[in-house]
């Protein structure tokens, strides 16, 4: 059985900074592309990053320069470090997991078979 559980989330204030963490089991990091997304209130979940085993991260255009993954395999976690956080940011943030070995970093959550259920982060302004 997989698990992915997120933590790290909280209220902050605009232009703070926060890292998240997803720890997992049952599923092998090293050989998957992880990844964060995130689904403000009324909106659809939406892409933030992913990166594939070979190490490669694809960021959505408004993380750039901002939010930094890394992941550590041999703890089974990955991270999310998020800077000059802003309103816009204010999401739930759910750790994914492809669960096909691979370095295809897809951006629809559709084609992630594992999930988190979610930090939320809130950024006042």
């Amino acid at each position: 059985q997989v698990q992915l559980v997120e933590s790290g989330g909280g209220l902050v204030q605009a232009g703070d900074s926060l890292t998240l963490s997803c720890v997992g089991s049952g599923l092998t990091f090293s050989w998957n592309t992880m990844g964060w997304f995130r689904q403000a209130p009324g909106e659809e979940r939406e892409f933030v990053v992913v990166m594939s085993p070979d190490g490669v991260a694809d960021y959505v255009d408004s993380a750039k320069g901002r939010f930094t993954i890394s992941r550590d395999n041999a703890k089974n976690t990955i991270y999310l470090q998020m800077n000059t956080l802003k309103p816009d940011d204010t999401a739930v943030y759910y750790c994914a997991g492809r669960g096909v070995r691979g370095n295809r970093r897809p951006r629809e959550a559709i084609d992630y078979a594992y999930w988190g259920q979610g930090t939320q982060v809130t950024v006042s302004s």
